[in-house]
């Protein structure tokens, strides 16, 4: 199993991105996923998800900002990232939980300059 998260780079505060999440030898079906952040010095958030039963929740930090979804057929998980700040700056993680376990993505970095 492998989850392979892109997307990130550097950007202008205001500015866009979308993260994706690429999975191998397995399916997001309709599992709960998610996207996480770590910025240096502090603890893994969870910055969106959706649940198994379908339901999305975003951290108060990123709503109306951020948009979580998946393509079942491309068997890819997005995260729309917009008006970005500079607190946005940190490594985002792709998550999945099934039956078999807990799986994540290597990490992909997104910088926000001021």
């Amino acid at each position: 199993v492998q989850l392979q998260a892109s997307g990130g780079g550097l950007v202008q505060a205001g500015g866009s991105l979308r993260l994706s999440c690429a999975a191998s030898g397995t399916r997001f079906g309709l599992n709960a996923v998610g996207w996480y952040r770590q910025a240096p010095g502090k603890q893994r958030e969870v910055v969106a998800r959706i649940s198994s039963d379908r339901e999305t929740y975003y951290a108060d930090a990123v709503k109306g900002r951020f948009t979580i979804s998946r393509d079942i057929t491309k068997n890819t998980l997005y995260l729309q990232m917009n008006s970005l700040k500079p607190e946005d700056t940190a490594t985002y993680y792709c998550n999945l939980i099934k039956h078999t376990g807990e799986y994540w993505g290597q990490g992909t970095q997104v910088t926000v300059s001021s």
